[in-house]
């Protein structure tokens, strides 16, 4: 049973639902350090996405701590995947473009793409790039230009500013402004967040 809930945070959780983008995601492709894993989930709570994808085959999952993880963990789901192939099916199915982050030599900047577009943006092990299995179907990669010696940032850094980009686009096009989620998925997640 449902406990009382302030008309403050009612009006808040609602604001936050009918902002959430149900039609971009990440992937965390191996993405081993719990510390880079919590701030990627805490970028995507602030910049309203609503579910993240997990490919973990040569990693597992990192164990976070209550403190660093609980507060995005709640708010934004995580889809685990089994295999490379399922996945990729699931959002060639839903019409998503799928991008991968990458330095070859046909790497496009960032702000090249359009992310009002239904994407999946797959974010790779820092220190192995993308999986094989993930390589060998995702030909397109995106890069974020750098302007110093270094060749690339922190991966929950460049996922910070890959949601940017995409939040930018998206608000630039309205798409913030009218719910993605239909109505009754709005209300059944309400329910869900007043509880927690």
């Amino acid at each position: 049973m449902r406990g009382f809930i302030t008309p403050e945070r009612e009006a808040r959780i609602r604001a936050v639902l009918s902002r959430r983008q149900t039609s971009f995601t990440l992937v965390m492709d191996n993405i081993w350090n719990p510390h880079n894993v919590s701030a990627i989930l805490r970028s995507c709570d602030a910049f309203g996405v609503m579910r993240v994808h997990l490919h973990y085959t040569t990693e597992t999952w990192p164990q976070m701590g209550v403190k660093s993880s609980a507060s995005a963990m709640k708010w934004v789901e995580r889809v685990p995947h089994p295999s490379a192939g399922e996945m990729l099916d699931g959002f060639a199915k839903a019409g998503m473009q799928v991008i991968r982050t990458g330095f070859s030599d046909t790497a496009k900047p960032l702000d090249t793409y359009d992310f009002t577009k239904p994407t999946a943006v797959i974010l790779s092990n820092e220190h192995r790039g993308s999986s094989p299995e993930i390589a060998e179907h995702v030909p397109d990669e995106l890069y974020i230009p750098m302007l110093g010696m270094v060749q690339s940032l922190n991966v929950s850094v460049a996922a910070a500013v890959i949601l940017y980009e995409m939040s930018s686009q998206r608000r630039q096009a309205g798409m913030y402004d009218a719910p993605e989620l239909p109505p009754d998925e709005l209300n059944e997640l309400f329910l869900e967040w007043s509880d927690k």
